[in-house]
């Protein structure tokens, strides 16, 4: 069984104890969240909602919270002398799937 669910305006598929890296949600860590589901496959028989599926609901808890690699964001103007070098750092959440109903 998988689904297909929303977070933070992106799609994931998930089934049952995957770890998926969203981005940044504001519960705490050991939280119980619950995920829009827009779709669900059970043994070859697919559910789609418009947008979400009625009564289906995916459960996750929330695993860590974090920041990724940074990236290195460089502006220049050519013959100006005008440069400005920033870095970031997206932060990020994971979660792991425990359940998802019909």
């Amino acid at each position: 069984m998988f689904a297909i669910v929303q977070c933070g305006g992106k799609q994931y598929k998930v089934s049952e104890n995957d770890v998926i890296t969203v981005e940044k949600i504001t519960n705490a860590v050991g939280d119980k969240v619950n995920l829009n589901v827009m779709l669900i496959s059970d043994n070859g028989s697919v559910v789609a909602g418009n947008p979400f599926v009625a009564g289906a609901v995916c459960e996750a808890e929330v695993v860590a919270h974090g920041k990724g690699d940074k990236i290195v964001v460089f502006k220049y103007k050519p013959k100006k002398n005008e440069r400005k070098k920033q870095g970031h750092r997206q932060p990020f959440t994971q979660l792991k799937i425990t359940s998802i109903k019909k």
